[in-house]
């Protein structure tokens, strides 16, 4: 019998912490089903169309999957990480063999499955309530996967990076929380983007959300729309090559920073 490795024990990790993960009702709840309630608000008050073919649903679709990239990835492990830090799960598991590397691949696997229900949840609901249509052509449907596989992992660093800034697993939410929502206002998640003061754009530009929601815009509004974003077009590259970037540094911040136990 060969000798597992951090890949298959990662796997096998992945699956406790889905299970673990749907155990937790609340919190099921919330990171699937929050943002169809978003949607059904936003998009039942704001009916409207804001550009020729674009309605509202439309714009907002987009951006709540770029936001949801967010709450299932930074969010959920930047509160997960120091409770579990607090009850000694991580003290307990560096104990063990099992290489560090397999539990930040459960942690990942865990992210992903809940970023593709949610993903799934929210047009499923945007086509079938809300008008919304879908991508008509290849290109785009690989932009959305490239957009959901690059900033997913973004994300995820971003969050385990991030675990280290709370002080305890019980005040981790209302430290990670207020920082996910000023987001989300500021990059367009529930505004047109170019509607907000000058100075909002300019600071939304530094986090990788802003170009989430660019990039998910550039999938699901037509081509046409390109010529209210602030550059007049959706800056593609320059898109995914920031989100990388914030990739990089989260990956070098949780390599240098993270921690198994409380201080």
């Amino acid at each position: 019998m060969s000798k597992p490795t951090a890949l298959s024990i990662g796997i096998a990790r992945g699956g406790l912490e889905i299970k673990q993960f749907m155990r937790q009702r609340e919190s099921v709840v919330f990171t699937m089903l929050f943002p169809l309630i978003l949607l059904a608000i936003f998009g039942s008050v704001f009916s409207n169309s804001i550009a020729e073919g674009v309605t509202f649903s439309q714009y907002f679709v987009a951006g709540m999957i770029a936001s949801g990239l967010v709450n299932t990835g930074f969010q959920q492990l930047a509160i997960m990480i120091p409770m579990e830090r607090d009850f000694g799960t991580l003290k307990r598991l560096r104990g063990t063999p099992m290489p560090a590397s397999s539990y930040f691949i459960g942690k990942a696997i865990l992210v992903t499955l809940s970023m593709l229900i949610q993903v799934f949840l929210l047009l499923a609901a945007g086509v079938a309530f809300f008008g919304v249509n879908l991508p008509t052509s290849a290109d785009k449907w690989l932009l959305l996967a490239a957009l959901l596989v690059l900033g997913s992992a973004c994300s995820t660093i971003l969050g385990i990076a991030f675990s280290n800034v709370p002080k305890s697993g019980r005040g981790a939410s209302a430290v990670v929380s207020p920082v996910v929502i000023v987001l989300q206002f500021f990059s367009g998640v529930f505004f047109i983007f170019t509607d907000l003061p000058h100075w909002m754009q300019q600071v939304a530009a530094i986090f990788p959300l802003k170009w989430m929601t660019q990039g998910a815009r550039s999938v699901f509004l037509p081509d046409s729309f390109a010529t209210r974003e602030v550059a007049g077009n959706w800056e593609t590259g320059r898109t995914f090559a920031i989100i990388a970037a914030w990739l990089v540094v989260g990956l070098i911040w949780a390599v240098r920073s993270f921690k198994w136990e409380r201080d």
